[in-house]
């Protein structure tokens, strides 16, 4: 370009999401496992008082959000990035004394959450809503082909 060389780039940082130039996902993944690792560690070191009230909310507002950034470009399909997003959240669900001997999706029924997979595919199914409905800027019918099968 303009005389010089372009370097080969295997991961890129755009917006904060990692991509790779295979496409694949696996180190946006680990580093969304990281951040709220990180910070779920500093919530279960620093808050002495284990109200689920409070740590539900703590979670939600501090946590989530690094697992959950833009994961409508970045959304995992091996099941081994799935499962390492997941383990934040199983981690979350074994602070509680109460509920540790408890089976993951009972822990997540007592505390009022989903899987972050089941809220992934909520907003991806509220996107496509919102584009039939007209609500989104992108339409519908750019993203999907209205042929109909022979």
């Amino acid at each position: 370009m303009y005389g010089q060389k372009l370097q080969e780039v295997i991961i890129e940082r755009d917006f904060g999401v990692h991509m790779s130039s295979d496409l694949k996902v696996g180190c946006q993944c680990m580093e969304a496992h990281s951040k709220a690792s990180q910070i779920l560690g500093i919530i279960n070191r620093t808050i002495r008082f284990k109200n689920r009230g409070i740590l539900v909310s703590l979670y939600k507002t501090m946590v989530r959000p690094h697992v959950e950034f833009c994961s409508p470009a970045w959304n995992p399909y091996y099941v081994k990035d799935k499962q390492l997003l997941e383990r934040v959240q199983h981690c979350f669900t074994r602070m509680f004394s109460d509920l540790k001997s408890l089976p993951y999706e009972d822990r997540l029924r007592n505390l009022g959450l989903w899987t972050l997979e089941e809220r992934r595919n909520r907003a991806d199914l509220l996107e496509i809503f919102k584009m039939v409905k007209g609500f989104s800027a992108n339409s519908w019918t750019h993203s999907f082909s209205g042929r109909q099968k022979v």
